[in-house]
């Protein structure tokens, strides 16, 4: 039942803005619903690549390459991100002491804990662009961030080891 006092104009005024007003919530709410995907789901040079090449074997002659790979001046820095998160920064660089060039390479990082447990153990791609292969003898530098390392973390250097690669005579 209608207010006696109610103006009748305003009342038909609301009616029009109300299915507006859901418009306009659902737009709002969409694009924040849009802001935290992007935001938080993994890029695809990221995590979500590596998941891919996972259930790829190396053949007997890409694992025996693994030793010709060394990793050099580890370093770690800490620094925050633009959600004002603190992040973990692993950088350091590879070098490619084998004859091959290697096409595809990543890295298992392992943070241990005070009683010298694993606290954290991740692998990330270091390698994965055509344009970004490592020719015999050669070095570049890496960089992997880690969002979220567990505070029964020792604060000493983790252990990095190379864990998977792709050599470039590999069809």
């Amino acid at each position: 039942m209608r207010n006696a006092l109610q103006d009748p104009e305003n009342v038909a005024k609301e009616e029009k803005r109300s299915p507006l007003t859901l418009i306009i919530g659902g737009v709002v709410a969409l694009s924040i619903g849009l802001s935290f995907w992007f935001l938080f789901h993994a890029p695809l040079g990221g995590p979500a690549t590596y998941r891919a090449t996972v259930n790829l074997k190396m053949t007997p002659a890409e694992q025996a390459y693994l030793k010709n790979i060394r990793i050099e001046k580890i370093a770690l820095s800490r620094a925050e991100n633009f959600i004002h998160q603190e992040v973990t920064i692993l950088s350091g660089e590879v070098v490619n002491d084998g004859p091959e060039k290697i096409l595809y390479l990543s890295f298992t990082v392992e943070f241990a804990d005070s009683m010298d447990q694993i606290a954290l153990r991740e692998t990330r791609g270091v390698l994965s662009a055509p344009s970004a292969t490592l020719s015999p003898g050669e070095r570049r530098p890496f960089e992997i961030s880690f969002d979220h390392v567990p505070s029964s973390w020792n604060m000493q250097q983790p252990y990095v080891r190379a864990s998977y690669l792709q050599l470039s005579h590999r069809k």
